[in-house]
């Protein structure tokens, strides 16, 4: 049975990824990208590596397996928002 500390670490990165994959998933499908801001998102797929970074370093498998997730998404729409402008 895993600890509270982990459990709490696991559940929260479950819901933040949850909650950003509809979001993503409808921009790759639709390709609009017109709401989205080009500076929000670069901001915010560097702060989603510095986080893949920051779990790999003291090696918290629920930090890294969501933002991994998280940030290939992030990179595929900050793509998709470069390309069709």
């Amino acid at each position: 049975m895993m600890d509270p500390v982990s459990t709490t670490g696991l559940l929260a990165a479950a819901a933040i990824t949850a909650a950003f994959l509809p979001q993503a998933f409808k921009t790759i499908y639709t390709k609009n990208t017109s709401g989205i801001s080009l500076f929000m998102y670069a901001l915010y797929t560097i702060g989603i590596t510095l986080w893949l970074i920051y779990g790999l370093m003291i090696q918290n498998i629920p930090i890294v397996e969501a933002i991994a997730i998280t940030l290939i998404f992030a990179s595929i729409i900050l793509l998709y928002k470069i390309i069709y402008k």
